[in-house]
Order: C-alpha cells, then sequence, then structure tokens
C-alpha cells in the first residue's frame, strides 16, 4: 500500500530534521512553515528552547497578510534576516521541515541569504 502525502511529508521532515540536528554545533535553527494561506519562519535556539526571532505572512507591517507567494516569502526572509541581526545572530540552519527546497522555500532562503545570514 502506498504512503500517504502526510506520512511522506512527516517521514521527510524528521529525515531532514536528524540530518540537521548531527551538524547543528550549537548554531540557532532557522525552522519555515508553510501553510495554504500563510508563510511563518522562527529563529529557535534549541539548547535553551527559546525562539530568538520570528517572522510571518500575518504581521501587518510587512503588507502580505494573508499572502502565500514568491514575494510574500521573500519579504518575510528579509524580515527574518533583519532581525536576526538585531538579535545578534549572522550564522544558523535553515531546517525546511518536510517541505521541498523550490518555490517559496527557496525564495525566503535567498532572500535571508541577501539580508546577512549565512547558513
Amino acid at each position: 500500500m502506498a504512503n500517504s502525502k502526510r506520512d511522506l511529508f512527516l517521514k521527510r521532515r524528521l529525515r531532514v530534521r536528524n540530518k540537521l540536528r548531527k551538524m547543528a554545533d550549537g548554531r540557532a535553527r532557522l525552522s519555515v512553515h508553510r501553510s495554504n494561506k500563510n508563510i511563518s519562519v522562527q529563529l529557535i535556539d534549541d539548547a535553551n528552547g527559546v525562539t530568538l526571532a520570528s517572522a510571518s505572512s500575518l504581521e501587518k507591517d510587512l503588507g502580505v497578510v494573508g499572502k502565500n507567494n514568491v514575494e510574500a516569502a521573500a519579504k518575510i526572509g528579509k524580515a527574518i534576516a533583519e532581525r536576526a541581526k538585531k538579535a545578534g545572530i549572522d550564522t544558523c540552519y535553515f531546517d525546511r521541515g518536510g517541505f521541498l527546497f523550490h518555490g517559496k522555500i527557496k525564495a525566503l532562503a535567498d532572500a535571508a541569504r541577501e539580508g546577512g545570514l549565512k547558513f
């Protein structure tokens, strides 16, 4: 019997996260979540279990409320890079979760790199 899309997503998420955990080296994790209507990203310190910075398409000051497209992802990537600099973070590792590195996820990552984050 074939696996459902959800099962494949969960397997892929665990595979990605476990590989990243091995090479974490004490850096913060840039975790991405994408839904059908919104996209959000968090900079997480796993050692202490705290969120250092976050950005989402639900924030009104970014001007992309309720949008989930490549342009919105790029704005969110720039916003998280600025907030990471304010928090004193310049290197992290990119946790795409179970999402493929394509489209919105790639646009977010590229914008964050252009903003000064290294991963």
